[in-house]
């Protein structure tokens, strides 16, 4: 064979090979293909995100996973797909799937893929019938677990997980109960209760702040409503308002006036301060006050129907925070009022409160715990009694956003933490440097929106 004879074949040769990598880049499954090969998944709907691909998706899930072959529920979960061979972000809100896919602060920094789940017994993601024992912190961290054991099988790179208030929670449980399910957890906001019998939220709400007569002016607020109490019912009463859950506009008024210097710090910021109605405001000041800081709506039947699961959760495992009575004792027709069991139907049976929950996840995160980050907000009374690290604890850390309330996220620290911050994030991600505007949006790590209508 000649020369040119051979030049020919090897280029002959060397087209097929071309030709034949280009098919088997062609024939690769699209990722849509892949979700609906996964046993169980079901694809709800699709759609995009700027460039991103995303889906609604349901997977089954036993209602008990002590019992894989009894009850089985669909939970719904989302996805935000850029590539198979970039970062996954497990993401919770700790409630239900919000309508808006988009990506968290994790997802940002590392430009990576994103599923959040809805955490189960938030309607549609619940059994039915549903046995309320099935709902506890270790089989929502089995559904996580059943969840990345599905999707590892597509993307294999680091896996991320992270979560605000009672999503950081729940990502922080989620690790305690299957801890190499993923790298690392960014957890925003999150309480700790181990302690659940100690005024720690009262002691806290008294002090925080610069100005000690911010405090004092919501206590004055609350004094105030509370003597203008029959005014303020028979304007709820007006509006349609309806109070079954509570037994009676009264009760539910002295829940939402407890809640008043709570969910203004959870919220607010200290140069709000100067909005707070002084002594003498006039009931409509004080109506005006309340429905932008608390909601008028929030404690009714309808406000507090969405979130049976959550104080179910609260009253049984999570602890919440003692309302502080102490500036309006002798005004309260319904003291000790302000408890779980007040939010949930009767027909709920409430088991015994169980004390070892979180004494359980705490020592896991101070003696075995690995790479956590934790960011809290100094003002936030939701930090007041926050995941602590300690001796055991490996390569994390815990930083506070000063004057910050529930909405802090890696993007308002100092600049120093804010960098230690961003570079642990990328190096569990196994990411080299983070897309310029990453760090853009200051929103919060949820929607601050979102958080105020869920209220954790």
């Amino acid at each position: 064979m000649n020369r040119l004879a051979r030049s020919l074949l090897a280029f002959g040769l060397a087209s097929a090979q071309v030709v034949a990598t280009a098919a088997v880049v062609s024939a690769a499954p699209d990722i849509k293909d892949r979700i609906a090969a996964i046993p169980g998944v079901r694809i709800i709907s699709e759609g995009t995100s700027g460039t991103a691909r995303t889906f609604v998706l349901g997977i089954q899930q036993p209602a008990d996973h002590r019992r894989p072959r009894g009850t089985r529920f669909e939970q719904r979960f989302s996805l935000l797909h850029k590539a198979e061979s970039k970062p996954m972000v497990l993401h919770t809100s700790g409630y239900n799937l919000s309508g808006t896919i988009s990506p968290s602060e994790p997802a940002r920094l590392v430009d990576g893929n994103q599923i959040s789940v809805e955490q189960r017994f938030f309607t549609p993601s619940r059994p039915a019938p549903a046995d309320w024992d099935d709902l506890n912190i270790w089989q929502a961290a089995s559904d996580h677990h059943r969840i990345v054991g599905a999707f590892k099988k597509i993307y294999g790179a680091k896996w991320l997980s992270t979560g605000a208030s009672k999503g950081g929670m729940t990502s922080i449980y989620h690790r305690r109960f299957f801890p190499r399910d993923v790298d690392a957890t960014i957890a925003y906001v999150a309480p700790n209760d181990v302690v659940n019998d100690r005024d720690i939220y009262g002691e806290f709400i008294r002090e925080v702040g610069d100005d000690p007569t911010c405090n004092r002016r919501l206590e004055g607020v609350q004094r105030q409503i509370l003597q203008h109490r029959d005014e303020f019912v028979s304007r709820l009463e007006a509006k349609g308002y309806t109070y079954k859950q509570f037994g009676s506009a009264h009760k539910a008024l002295e829940i939402l006036v407890l809640d008043t210097p709570f969910t203004f710090w959870q919220y607010g910021t200290q140069a709000q301060c100067a909005l707070v109605p002084g002594a003498g405001a006039s009931v409509d000041d004080l109506w005006k006050f309340i429905d932008t800081t608390v909601g008028w709506d929030f404690y009714t039947d309808a406000g507090v129907a969405p979130y049976t699961a959550y104080y179910y959760q609260a009253g049984t495992q999570l602890g919440w925070p003692e309302a502080d009575e102490s500036a309006v004792r002798d005004l309260l027709r319904h003291p000790g009022s302000s408890v779980p069991r007040s939010m949930v139907s009767p027909d709920i049976r409430f088991p015994r409160f169980d004390r070892s929950a979180m004494r359980d996840v705490d020592s896991w995160v101070r003696h075995q715990g690995s790479r956590l980050l934790f960011v809290n907000g100094q003002n936030d009374p939701w930090s007041a009694e926050p995941f602590r690290l300690g001796r055991g604890t490996r390569d994390s850390l815990s930083l506070t956003v000063p004057g910050g309330n529930h909405g802090a996220n890696i993007a308002k620290l100092p600049e120093k933490e804010r960098a230690a911050a961003t570079a642990a994030v990328l190096r569990w991600a196994g990411v080299p440097s983070a897309p310029v505007a990453a760090l853009a949006v200051d929103e919060g790590p949820d929607s601050l929106d979102a958080l105020r209508a869920r209220r954790g």
